[in-house]
């Protein structure tokens, strides 16, 4: 019988694995002392590889603990510092979804602000112009869907700061489901927020051949509603 993984596993070669994170899960230990994602693959490939030593997992990126969707994790020492790189100088394209209680007017458009983050409060605020430690944040997003109550965004990231996206909607009136923190009503009953890394593409920094994942959409959501809207 094989070994089931913690969580999907997207994509898996000799230097990358991404994998579909849950709402639940941080992505790097922290002051809570919840066991981590890259912990739980680690352990998970010591046991499944039978491996003997350590295994190295390393992380060239992070989501927020209540976002879900594709995590990208490296394998090796070479494949972490190149992607680390390749984050850095913005050649790793990343989109998410988001559900929104209000509608954007214009559908579509690019939002550009500064902004600060509070770490005391672990929170980002908006700015149009620049402030003191400040940081220039852009982002371009596009309706996909409407239901009855909730949008379905596209978000396309350039840059990528502490809840950038989270921060950039609500400021301009769409604050995602379930995200209390930027002006939610209510809570998600998975205590995560609607928001999803539903896609990573890249060229392979050892391989050099473009990689390309979709990360499927929660269960513990109404994405799958829009899904069958389309």
């Amino acid at each position: 019988m094989s070994l089931k993984p913690p969580v999907p596993i997207l994509y898996e070669d000799n230097h990358l694995m991404i994998v579909n994170k849950r709402t639940s899960d941080i992505v790097q230990g922290d002051q809570t002392g919840d066991i981590s994602l890259d912990k739980l693959m680690k352990d998970y490939i010591k046991e499944r590889d039978q491996k003997p030593g350590e295994v190295f997992m390393g992380i060239p990126h992070r989501l927020d603990r209540p976002v879900s969707g594709a995590v990208i994790l490296a394998k090796t020492s070479k494949a972490l510092s190149r992607m680390a790189l390749m984050f850095k100088e913005k050649e790793v394209e990343k989109i998410y979804h988001a559900i929104v209680v209000d509608r954007p007017n214009p559908e579509s458009g690019t939002l550009e602000h500064y902004l600060t983050r509070n770490t005391k409060q672990n929170k980002s605020y908006v700015f149009k112009k620049e402030v003191p430690n400040s940081k220039w944040s852009r982002l371009h997003y596009s309706l996909l869907s409407s239901s009855d109550h909730y949008h379905l965004l596209e978000v396309v990231l350039e840059t990528g700061r502490h809840h950038q996206i989270r921060a950039q909607l609500a400021d301009m009136g769409c604050v995602i489901k379930g995200d209390r923190k930027y002006g939610a009503r209510r809570t998600n009953k998975n205590a995560g927020i609607s928001l999803h890394a539903r896609r990573v593409a890249f060229i392979h920094p050892v391989k050099k051949e473009p990689v390309e994942v979709l990360a499927p959409y929660p269960k513990m959501d109404i994405f799958p509603v829009f899904k069958l809207m389309k």
